[in-house]
This record gives structure tokens, C-alpha cells and sequence, in this order.
């Protein structure tokens, strides 16, 4: 029973995963509806059937191209599909048939958006993080594995935090280094997370962002103005947090026991 579970979940996941690509698409073009018209080629406009729009299956089917114009369709479709339909089977997984499944499952959804709309225009919407916010804070009244007080000191320090670093770079190189859309983020992450999971997740972030940064700036050859989205490491830092946040706390724990025999 629990196997068929995990199944249905990762199709839910895969179904849904479809949608967030047509969102992860028009939601950053302006007057653009993430509902009209229906999901067609953006090389030829050919309006996709039914079964040229089956999660990851399509794509197979299709050997990657379109029906009619047979152009490349781009890998990121069914890797938000696969990434969300694998994410909705760990969620139920680790939570069960819980509020915190539903609850974290729609927290993971935004993230992705967040995630490919970050890399490819370097912009954090507020209509996702902003309404993210609002409901991470009403959903900690129901969330068994964090209080409201923790997710209402989640929101101010974590977006008092990144403002407080952004103004103090700026102040010392006068040059943006992070954007205000990177400050909502972290704010949205502490209100589903709360406030014990930001030392953590920046961290995490600035540590593999600074990983990918020194990479692209080799690469580049930019030097100090390379430019790289931190989007997707807050991102990633919250998955990971959530997932293994009791894992993260044992360790933290260990190490203060070791520091406090030295």
C-alpha cells in the first residue's frame, strides 16, 4: 500500500511539475497568462494534444522534438517534472498523508519556480515569494514541526539578515551583490522553516555558491564581475534543510560537545 502511495504521489508530482513549467516560462513576461492560451510549441506554435503533453512519457515518445516542426524541445520540461514528481514521493515519504505533506509540497513547488526562473533571468518574482510569505506564516499555526513565533522570527531575520549583508556590500564596494528578490526568499524560507533553519541555509548557500562562483569566474574569465544567481542556492539549502534537519541538528550538536572539551 505504501509503495502504491509513493507512486501516485510522484505522478501528482510529475502532473504538477508539467504546470510549473508553463509558469516557470510566462510568469516573468509581462502580460503573459500562465492559463491562455494552452501549452504549445514556442518554436512553431503548434498547440500540443493531449498525449503530446503526458509527463516525461511525452517527451520520450517524442525522442525530445516537436511533433510538427520536430525542433528541440528543451531538457528543463521533464526535469521539472522528474525533479517534482521525486520531491512529491520524498515529501510523502518523510511527512505521510500530513498537512506537512500538502504544506511542503506546495513549499518545494515554489522553490523550483524560483530555482529556473532565477537562473534564467536572474529575478526572484514577488508573485511568488511575497503570497509564499503570507502563507507560510498561516500554515505554522497547523505545522506540527515549527511554531508561529518561530516562523514570524524566520521572516523578519531572515530578510533583516540578507538586508543587513546586501547594505553592508554595498557600503564597502558599491556594487549590488544581492538582490532585493534574494531577501523575500529568505524571509519566505524562514516562515515555512523558522528561524532555526537560517544559520543553516546561508551557509549552505553562500558555501556552494561560492563553490559555482569561483568555478564560473575561472571559466568566465570576469573576475570580480562575475555574476551568478543565488536564487537557487537558498533554494537548495532549504531542501536540504528540510529534509535533514535532524541529521543537521545531531551533528551541530556534536560539534558544540566537542568544542566545549577543548
Amino acid at each position: 500500500m505504501e509503495n502504491l502511495l509513493l507512486i501516485f504521489a510522484a505522478l501528482v508530482g510529475a502532473v504538477v511539475g508539467s504546470f510549473l513549467n508553463v509558469v516557470i516560462l510566462r510568469l516573468p513576461k509581462e502580460d503573459s497568462s500562465i492559463v491562455f492560451p494552452t501549452s504549445h510549441c514556442p518554436q512553431c506554435g503548434y498547440m500540443l494534444r493531449w498525449y503530446d503533453n503526458v509527463p516525461l512519457i511525452s517527451f520520450l515518445t517524442l525522442a525530445g522534438k516537436c511533433r510538427r516542426c520536430r525542433k528541440p524541445i528543451s531538457l528543463q520540461y521533464p526535469l521539472v517534472e522528474l525533479a517534482m514528481a521525486l520531491l512529491s514521493a520524498l515529501l510523502l515519504h518523510h511527512f505521510g498523508l500530513s498537512f506537512e505533506f500538502v504544506f511542503y509540497f506546495i513549499f518545494m513547488a515554489a522553490l523550483l519556480v524560483i530555482i529556473f526562473i532565477d537562473i534564467h533571468h536572474q529575478i526572484i518574482p514577488d508573485a511568488i515569494s511575497l503570497p509564499s510569505i503570507g502563507l507560510g506564516f498561516a500554515g505554522s499555526f497547523f505545522n506540527t514541526l515549527i511554531s508561529w513565533q518561530q516562523s514570524a522570527l524566520g521572516i523578519l531575520c531572515g530578510g533583516g539578515l540578507l538586508f543587513a549583508i546586501a547594505s553592508g556590500y554595498y557600503f564597502f564596494t558599491k556594487r549590488e551583490g544581492m538582490g532585493g528578490g534574494d531577501i523575500k526568499l529568505l524571509a519566505m524560507i524562514g516562515a515555512f522553516l523558522g528561524v532555526q533553519s537560517l544559520l543553516f541555509v546561508l551557509f549552505f548557500s553562500s558555501f556552494t555558491g561560492s563553490i559555482v562562483g569561483i568555478a564560473a569566474m575561472v571559466h568566465q574569465k570576469k573576475g570580480g564581475q562575475t555574476r551568478i544567481p543565488f536564487g537557487p542556492f537558498l533554494a537548495l539549502a532549504a531542501g536540504v534543510f528540510l529534509f535533514f534537519q535532524e541529521a543537521i541538528f545531531r551533528l551541530w550538536h556534536v560539534y558544540l560537545g566537542i568544542s566545549s572539551l577543548q
